[in-house]
């Protein structure tokens, strides 16, 4: 009956991969303290955004399964370095936190510099940019790829394959490249902090789905949500061609 009475945060995986999603649900429910979590993926899209193309095919899934939901009191964004992040934060009215920016963020209070191991060579310029978007670019000791696959993440979350050796390579080079705090630079690496934190010696390691699920309780804790005045105010209703958006009725229509 308490679990009614809290607060629900849309955790959002950015592709269509149902094991992904059920990884990020238990991540996220795992960190939860003061909310109930629940994880959806969009009805359509690639099962991996590896790479512009499909990070920007994905925003648009995203953007469009946020819309379609109803009840929810904040969004976690659950897709590490794609975009999308500024229109979910103009459609919804509650408080939309990035997996990103939580895990970079943390990382900044815990360190002097962060470096972040993610999955494949093709994703590592979308995150570089975001770095540089979020205007951490100069806190960043790089950006690694372990070479493992999204569809792989959970195996080695799970323990079912030994790809952890591969995220401790490259962690260990960005060590040498000034980072004193490692990010884990894909939703599907949650459950991975500890355990790779263990084979650095203790240097910290960051997961953002976690953290941004801590983030999101404490928005709320406070009252806080995002901006209206300026960049992400609802858009301006307007006809749409073949396709429409379906904007939340709680979100006001400006020029309706």
């Amino acid at each position: 009956m308490l679990s009614n009475l809290l607060p629900t945060i849309l955790v959002v995986n950015c592709n269509t991969d149902e094991q992904v999603t059920a990884g990020i649900a238990r991540t996220a429910q795992a960190a939860a303290r003061t909310s109930v979590v629940r994880a959806v993926q969009p009805t359509w899209g690639p099962t991996s955004a590896e790479g512009y193309l499909e990070s920007y095919l994905s925003a648009a899934a995203v953007i469009e399964r946020v819309a379609q939901e109803r009840t929810y009191d904040a969004v976690v964004l659950a897709g590490f370095g794609e975009h999308g992040r500024e229109g979910v934060r103009q459609l919804a009215s509650v408080p939309v936190v990035d997996i990103t920016e939580a895990a970079v963020f943390t990382a900044c209070l815990l360190g002097h510099r962060f470096g972040v191991v993610t999955t494949l060579e093709s994703t590592l310029a979308g995150i570089t940019d975001t770095i540089e978007l979020i205007g951490l670019a100069g806190r960043s000791a790089g950006v690694r790829a372990s070479g493992i696959p999204v569809s792989h993440a959970g195996a080695v979350a799970e323990g079912e394959d030994p790809g952890l050796e591969a995220l401790e390579r490259e962690a260990r080079v960005l060590l040498d490249a000034g980072a004193d705090v490692i990010v884990l630079g894909c939703a599907a690496f949650g459950g991975l902090d500890r355990r790779l934190s263990e084979r650095l010696g203790g240097v910290p390691v960051v997961d953002g789905v976690g953290q941004a699920v801590r983030m999101a309780e404490t928005l709320l804790a406070a009252g806080l949500s995002t901006s209206k005045h300026g960049p992400f105010a609802p858009p301006r209703a307007k006809v749409w061609t073949e396709r429409t958006l379906p904007l939340p009725a709680k979100i006001s229509r400006p020029g309706v």
